[in-house]
């Protein structure tokens, strides 16, 4: 599950490689396009976008070079010449030319990889990766797989992969790398605070992850695990809470730590079960298409105390309920600050004129916004600080004690006898 995601999840295009522009104005028919929280959050729709002089800036783009070196290659280059790869290696490398680490382009196996992963479908080693601080971190290892077994853990900065630095790759090229084959190996450079550097040789194997695991602790308080904000999250969130309310539960606990986020729509449909009006999250743009999306009515258990757990594996969709259940005085944050990612990734399909309804082959991952929490935190910038710090210590991974679910259960007790 090695993704930059959240968005979000989760990252869709008909069967055409991308047109080769002979202008400075070309257009895209955009179909499904999707919104990332992530990761990862999505919102399907249609439109129609074009690129060029009227998109973004009123300056044309110069082409009069990239015919010349063009040309140029046609006319010296000793080798044979795909105009396929010529053309998806010039769209990289515009795309590259941004800076953004999250905004890339996609290519068939790319694309597919990024559905296949909020289906729950994929082999690699199980960790969830971005960028922070300009290095490739791992953001969390998901318990139970090849990367939590070796002992990999939330904050490790990834040098290398396989021996290749990774301080110029961005977060897709990264995943493309540490994904492979099931039984196969990846080794992996990593560098954690206050240890000395160590290469980690890691067996890759498939990947399956449940989105939602829950249980009733003593004291009639419930306990949600959310892994990710997948495809079907939403449903086993409703199964979960129908099944603790039927159990008498008086507080509820919602740990998302280690989760990269997923779908917008999810994380505004979960977050609503908890909250019965307000503001969950807000969409900021440079373009002033300001947009603001609030809680659903009928939610399950708007009444129980929250506690939620987060900590520095917590980005995107899990960071946008975080914000709109503390923000609306729903919930008690405990645990550490989150990831801090949360800009909003949308999908578009290179479908070039022919409309479809879905993406089988390559795509453009584009930063479009930015979120805010409903009292106007940049999750970006600031991340999503707790109410009440609990550090995991050396001692309590070592010692099997988990001192922020403590905390958290000592929290909703007083709360339910309040």
């Amino acid at each position: 599950m090695e993704t930059n995601t959240p968005q979000p999840q989760q990252h869709s295009v008909a069967n055409k490689k991308p047109r080769r522009f002979r202008s400075s104005a070309w257009q895209f028919i955009v179909v499904g396009a999707i919104f990332f929280a992530l990761g990862f959050g999505f919102n399907a729709f249609g439109a129609k976008v074009t690129f060029g002089p009227n998109a973004i800036s009123q300056q044309p783009i110069d082409l009069a070079k990239f015919w010349q070196v063009n040309t140029l290659l046609k006319q010296k280059f000793d080798g044979d010449i795909d105009p396929n790869k010529q053309s998806e290696g010039a769209i990289t490398g515009m795309v590259a030319s941004l800076g953004d680490p999250y905004t890339v382009y996609l290519d068939k196996k790319s694309n597919q990889e990024l559905a296949d992963q909020l289906k729950g479908k994929l082999s690699g080693i199980g960790i969830e990766v971005g960028i922070k601080n300009n290095r490739l971190t791992v953001i969390a290892p998901i318990e139970g797989t090849p990367a939590a077994i070796a002992g990999l853990k939330s904050g490790d900065i990834i040098a290398a992969i396989d021996g290749a630095d990774t301080s110029k790759m961005t977060v897709d090229e990264a995943v493309t790398k540490i994904r492979g084959e099931k039984d196969t190996t990846v080794k992996l450079g990593i560098i954690r605070v206050g240890a000395e550097p160590k290469e980690y040789t890691i067996t890759r194997a498939d990947i399956t992850v449940p989105s939602v695991k829950s249980e009733m602790k003593p004291g009639q308080i419930g306990y949600i695990k959310i892994s990710e904000f997948g495809q079907n999250t939403t449903a086993d969130v409703q199964n979960a809470i129908t099944n603790l309310n039927s159990q008498g539960a008086k507080a509820v606990i919602v740990d998302v730590r280690g989760n990269p986020g997923g779908y917008l729509d999810g994380a505004v449909k979960i977050s609503s079960q908890f909250m019965s009006s307000g503001v969950v999250v807000e969409e900021r743009s440079r373009k002033g298409e300001n947009k603001k999306f609030t809680a659903l009515p009928g939610g399950d258990m708007t009444t129980i105390p929250v506690i939620m757990l987060v900590d520095g594996g917590s980005a995107s969709a899990s960071e946008i309920m975080a914000g709109a259940l503390h923000d609306n005085n729903r919930a008690t944050l405990v645990g550490e600050k989150t990831f801090g990612k949360g800009s909003v990734q949308e999908i578009i399909c290179l479908t070039g004129f022919n409309l479809s309804s879905s993406c089988p082959n390559d795509a453009l991952k584009v930063t479009v916004a930015h979120w805010y929490t409903p009292k106007g935190v940049n999750i970006s910038k600031e991340g999503i600080k707790p109410d009440v710090e609990v550090k995991t210590t050396t001692e309590d991974i070592n010692g099997g004690r988990d001192s922020q679910l403590s905390k958290a259960l000592e929290i909703a007790k007083q709360k339910i006898s309040q």
